[in-house]
């Protein structure tokens, strides 16, 4: 199991990024006390999100991975900041002040080539996945959290025959199922903005998970 690296390329080649929100996630503003303080966080299909930044100034050690190097590239760029890159196995490594950035596929890392994370935040992950890939994408997950450590995860859900993703719709049930076993917490339930959002009456939902 592996990430389509031809789609992704594409999608950001094109342009073709609506998943990008361009501000801190309102949930992670709202929530970010559930995360800790000082937390080494795990940000899993990172792109060039806001919320790298937004984590970064709360005072975290920040650990993105991406597939898409021109993402990454964008990121830094955007925040005027010059990265230091090197390799660790697979991975491209950018790291400037409190962010790094891996680049490559989520499923080839391990505890050892992210180093300690004790804690997630997952905005953008579970959504860009396929239904057969989230159940691995979790278990895959669940291999480098260590117990105890706080996570936030965002989700969409609206009919997914009235939009093709990503971000694909996960239920509720699915995240339960996904997460069977560890305390799981949902903290906010809002309507999703953007008008393909509003067309299709998608609902963003946040939840606090303790692995």
């Amino acid at each position: 199991m592996g990430m389509d690296a031809g789609f992704w390329h594409s999608r950001w080649a094109a342009g073709n990024i609506g998943f990008h929100e361009g501000t801190p996630n309102a949930h992670l503003m709202n929530h970010a006390a559930r995360l800790g303080t000082g937390r080494r966080v795990l940000v899993p299909l990172c792109g060039k999100s806001e919320d790298l930044a937004s984590l970064a100034a709360q005072g975290h050690q920040v650990v993105g991975v991406e597939l898409v190097e021109s993402a990454v590239r964008a990121f830094f760029g955007e925040h005027q900041a010059t990265p230091t890159i090197t390799r660790v196995g697979p991975f491209g490594r950018y790291t400037a002040e409190n962010v790094t950035v891996l680049v490559g596929d989520f499923f080839a890392t391990t505890r050892e080539l992210l180093g300690p994370v004790d804690a997630l935040y997952d905005r953008a992950a579970l959504v860009a996945l396929p239904p057969a890939m989230r159940s691995a994408y979790v278990e895959h997950l669940r291999t480098l959290m260590p117990a105890g450590a706080p996570g936030l995860v965002v989700t969409m859900e609206y009919p997914q025959d009235g939009m093709s993703g990503p971000p694909f719709s996960v239920p509720e049930s699915e995240v339960r199922a996904r997460y069977a076993g560890l305390p799981l917490e949902r903290l906010a339930e809002v309507r999703a903005e953007g008008a393909r959002f509003t067309e299709v009456g998608a609902v963003e939902k946040c939840f606090a998970v303790r692995f």
